[in-house]
């Protein structure tokens, strides 16, 4: 009778530590602001769901949608699951540049999708606190409360879990903006960004979008205001396989905007913000190619 209970005890014990082994590995993203979900399905599953969600809504838009994964393939470079998707409403969008043009520079929204290296899917997104803290007076825009309803439904339905969105304390306003201001017209300038951008064979240009005509589009006005999103697998994917939610601020997005009193501005994310937001160690040559390549094509811009 002895050896039955010490055999069943064993067997308990046994059994508790291979649950406690196979136990999963849950590393939820740390980056400020950022708003994420578990979800309880494969990645491609979880994307498709997100997309679809997206297209039934018959208020939202996709823009663009960017194979973080693909692209690093067509370099010859592997990285784990990462896509993200471009999509905006301008009823809901144009009200927080009304308050703030500068947060054009982080519209339309964007969902990144990625499977990490424990094999969870995340469906993550930049939360409505991220965006009022980094643009003054995007706290007080009458769709902000909405844009953050939508953001949690789109992604719950597409997870079936629940969102968290982490902290945005020590996020200041336009932090980790570079403004340039550029010696000729609105359209001048636009122009010229756009020429250097696609006369760069380094460069891959994946959609434009003019938050002035969206906003005429359901009867709102904005002073001119376009944002050109491209970038380069060479030197985003190194960033992402370091800190891969680093793909929810990549490809790079460049917004020329023009103010009451028409001066014409060039803003862009400095890498050194994106560094320190996602966490990214080394790779100190490759965001210094990049701040360099960013800082000549404003140049090209404004002169």
């Amino acid at each position: 009778m002895k050896k039955l209970l010490v055999l069943a005890l064993t067997t308990v014990i046994f059994a508790c530590n291979s649950d406690d082994d196979n136990a999963q590995v849950i590393n939820n993203p740390e980056t400020p602001g950022l708003a994420y979900a578990l979800s309880d399905t494969d990645f491609t599953t979880t994307y498709n769901s997100l997309r679809s969600e997206l297209q039934t809504n018959s208020n939202i838009s996709i823009v663009a949608e960017v194979n973080h994964t693909a692209n690093a393939q067509s370099i010859d470079e592997t990285l784990r699951d990462t896509r993200v998707i471009f999509f905006g409403n301008p009823a809901l969008g144009t009200p927080l540049m009304q308050e703030n043009q500068l947060t054009g520079l982080d519209l339309p929204q964007k969902m990144l999708v990625y499977q990490d290296t424990d094999n969870n899917v995340f469906v993550s997104y930049n939360g409505t606190e991220y965006l009022a803290a980094r643009h003054s007076g995007v706290g007080g825009a009458s769709t902000l409360q909405q844009i953050k309803g939508a953001l949690a439904s789109f992604t719950e339905n597409a997870t079936n879990g629940s969102v968290t969105e982490n902290s945005s304390t020590g996020i200041t306003d336009k932090d980790g903006i570079i403004t340039l201001t550029s010696n000729n017209d609105f359209n001048t300038t636009y122009n010229n960004l756009r020429n250097a951008v696609v006369d760069n064979a380094a460069l891959t240009l994946f959609a434009e979008l003019d938050h002035q005509a969206n906003a005429e589009t359901v009867g709102m006005t904005l002073n001119p205001t376009r944002v050109i999103i491209f970038g380069n697998p060479e030197l985003g994917t190194p960033l992402m396989k370091n800190s891969q939610t680093t793909g929810i601020d990549l490809p790079q997005k460049m917004l020329v905007w023009e103010k009451e009193d028409g001066t014409v501005n060039i803003s862009y994310n400095n890498p050194s913000f994106l560094q320190e937001r996602h966490g990214i160690t080394g790779n100190e040559d490759t965001l210094q190619q990049i701040k360099s390549a960013l800082n000549n094509l404003a140049i090209d811009a404004a002169n």
